[in-house]
């Protein structure tokens, strides 16, 4: 195994049995082959994970974990990233979806033009897979000041070189902690915006997204704080930006 060419794919997975079959197969069919799909399960009280030892069974690239106790994404995400064995680190949530040219593209893109942190858009799916019509995407380059105005890169689209950017752990927050990791690797490089839409989000009910904003500020504020380490009058700031910026991605990132 050539850990150069490897991408470990970060998976944390939490009673998503209706949606882990359709992930797994979209990454069972990239383009590009050298891959491990590692899954971390949060207690799934259904048969997720029955799922995944399926595909596990007639795929040595997919490895599987279990957490002994209910703990959170944050914590299933830095099991997987402490799992990994390849440069290439790519995320992709349990009921989410890549086409098939994403590690291929991605990675090109990467190596072709130096950079060590990328993102690109994404098209919303219902919980049933039929299109929203929503496509999302972002500024071309993400700076550190970028990154903390606003968490632009949605979660299955990130690729980060562990090469160049060295060993990801984040604060063990239940909410934002994707955004807790941008925030960290936006320290060490710029992320940039690859121009082809390549994944699937999948918009379900209970989503962070899907509450209200006294859920939004809670969350926020808590990343700022507790994760970032800042001061309450910054952490306030912060999330009052990210809320303002939040509008901005509405209208002009979002169509």
């Amino acid at each position: 195994m050539d850990s150069d060419a490897l991408v470990s794919i970060i998976t944390p997975s939490c009673n998503s049995a209706p949606f882990i079959g359709a992930t797994i197969e979209s990454v069972l069919s990239q383009t590009y082959t050298d891959w491990e799909l590692i899954i971390v399960d949060d207690c799934s009280s259904d048969n997720t994970m029955e799922i995944a030892r399926h595909y596990a069974d007639r795929d040595r690239r997919i490895r599987l974990h279990i957490l002994d106790t209910n703990s959170g994404a944050a914590v299933a995400r830095n099991t997987a990233l402490a799992m990994a064995r390849g440069r290439w680190v790519a995320f992709l949530d349990s009921d989410d979806i890549w086409t098939p040219e994403k590690l291929e593209t991605q990675i090109r893109f990467m190596t072709e033009n130096g950079f060590s942190f990328s993102y690109h858009p994404y098209s919303e799916i219902d919980e049933k897979g039929n299109p929203t019509g929503s496509r999302v995407s972002g500024p071309k380059c993400i700076g550190r000041l970028g990154m903390l105005a606003y968490c632009w890169p949605g979660c299955l689209t990130v690729m980060y070189d562990r090469k160049k950017l060295g060993e990801l752990s984040i604060y063990p927050i239940r909410k934002n902690n994707d955004y807790a990791m941008w925030l960290q690797l936006s320290k060490r490089a710029a992320c940039h915006l690859i121009p082809r839409d390549m994944a699937f989000y999948r918009r379900r009910s209970g989503s962070i997204s899907n509450h209200g904003w006294g859920e939004l500020v809670k969350w926020h504020y808590r990343l700022f704080r507790e994760a970032e380490g800042h001061s309450v009058p910054i952490s306030l700031i912060l999330t009052g930006q990210n809320l303002f910026f939040g509008v901005l991605k509405k209208l002009f990132y979002k169509k």
